[in-house]
């Protein structure tokens, strides 16, 4: 190895820059073959998902050259993609916004963008997804020094995932709720089933994890030829706080409506509040309700119900 020869750890990291930059096609600064330059389209998603920027702010926030970023300004501009308007506290300094033409050529970009990433992910073999995300999540977090969020991701189940979907729910209703024994039972009883009689085609069950840890649940059965029903949503302690439970639902939704079904049902309890938001939230329409003493506890059950 020469002197002018990067150490084996600055290489691989070159490499693998140098192979992702390909990968998504933005070499040559131009993304996804279109008329955006990489950094013009960094300055569009900012000013399509912020309000009152100023150019010094965005330049501030992406790292771009003052200079530069007055060219790309200039030509969006003229583009008609932007407006301009001075700050009342610096008349040398402009408040940037997307008009109409500009939302329309953000909004052709981002799908784009989208369909180009999708199917790149559904190129990869069972599971690469999950681990995909995982480990580019695990990247952000070493490189910005462990401030990225820690973000849910949504999987298939894998063996021993319907042991803790049992001891989860039996496990936090009980401390939550004073639920007894006979709720896992039924827990047990309802995953036995899915595992038994799985019907690929018409159902599934979705778990969530951080850093690979389970940390939410969701099954969507087949309950008759036109009506799907949605089980055992489950979101733990440590998954709380970023609406993990309406992806859950949203992805019971999606997949009951591309199955065909005109109806998703469910059953709940009254005291479960933030499940019942999440489903009212979502659509769902209370259609029944029934006092009945289970699990050690006297309850009031609900149906709930979506029309497709």
């Amino acid at each position: 190895m020469s002197d002018s020869d990067p150490k084996p750890d600055i290489a691989a990291v070159r490499a693998f820059n140098r192979f992702y930059t390909r990968r998504l096609g933005v070499l040559d600064q131009q993304l996804l073959e279109g008329p955006f330059s990489l950094s013009e389209a960094r300055v569009l998603y900012e000013l399509a998902h912020r309000e009152n920027l100023s150019a010094k702010e965005i330049g501030a926030e992406l790292g771009l050259d003052a200079g530069y970023l007055s060219r790309i300004v200039q030509g969006f501009d003229e583009a008609g993609f932007i407006s301009r308007e001075p700050l009342p506290t610096d008349r040398r300094q402009y408040r940037l916004a997307l008009t109409a033409k500009g939302r329309q050529a953000f909004a052709k970009l981002d799908r784009s963008t989208n369909d180009h990433i999708a199917a790149m992910l559904e190129g990869l073999p069972p599971g690469g997804k999950a681990r995909l995300i995982d480990s580019m999540a695990d990247i952000r977090r070493l490189l910005d020094g462990g401030a990225v969020a820690r973000t849910a991701v949504l999987r298939e189940p894998r063996p021993g995932d319907m042991g803790w979907v049992v001891q989860s729910h039996g496990a936090l209703y009980a401390r939550e709720y004073g639920f007894d024994s006979s709720f896992e039972g039924l827990v047990a009883e309802i995953t036995a089933k899915f595992l038994a009689s799985f019907d690929a085609s018409r159902e599934r069950c979705w778990i969530a994890e951080i850093d690979g840890t389970q940390v939410g649940s969701i099954f969507l059965v087949r309950h008759s030829d036109d009506v799907a029903k949605l089980r055992l949503l489950l979101i733990d302690p440590a998954g709380r706080g970023q609406r993990l439970g309406h992806r859950l639902v949203g992805e019971c939704i999606a997949f009951a409506r591309a199955c065909g079904y005109r109806k998703i049902t469910l059953w709940t309890q009254s005291i479960l509040l933030a499940a019942r938001s999440i489903y009212q939230k979502a659509g769902f329409r209370q259609v029944a309700t029934e006092p009945h003493r289970s699990f050690g506890q006297d309850l009031i059950g609900e149906t709930w119900e979506l029309e497709l």
